[in-house]
């Protein structure tokens, strides 16, 4: 069972990560409202000529919110495999899914109204 680590392998291994992101993009809506946001955050960003502490905390923001996208995403599809009818503990299942999701937006908003906030209110001085 304990194959000798080859780098090729390892290399191979990011294509199913390609995969599952690209499955992302395609299929999910919420995730093009997140491409979008991350999209303007980071023009904003350079825009600012923020500093790389204050990059810090936007990507971070920014990163979170796409593993609890993609987290949701693969309980959602996982729970979609496993049966299409309604079950209670399913649906609690996807929902509190869907709250990691909310949270992480909601911290990333805050997150970016602390580092982006500052400059936005400066500028429109």
């Amino acid at each position: 069972m304990n194959q000798p680590f080859r780098l090729r392998q390892r290399l191979h291994s990011f294509r199913y990560a390609w995969a599952g992101l690209g499955t992302l993009l395609r299929t999910q809506h919420n995730a093009w409202i997140h491409a979008a946001a991350t999209l303007l955050v980071v023009a904003a960003a350079l825009y600012f000529g923020l500093n790389a502490y204050e990059w810090l905390w936007l990507v971070l923001a920014m990163a979170l919110v796409w593993m609890a996208e993609a987290f949701n995403t693969a309980l959602e599809l996982l729970a979609d495999a496993v049966t299409r009818e309604r079950h209670p503990l399913i649906g609690q299942a996807k929902d509190v899914a869907a709250a990691a999701v909310l949270i992480a937006a909601l911290a990333a908003f805050v997150i970016g109204v602390l580092v982006l906030g500052p400059h936005v209110w400066h500028a429109l001085r």
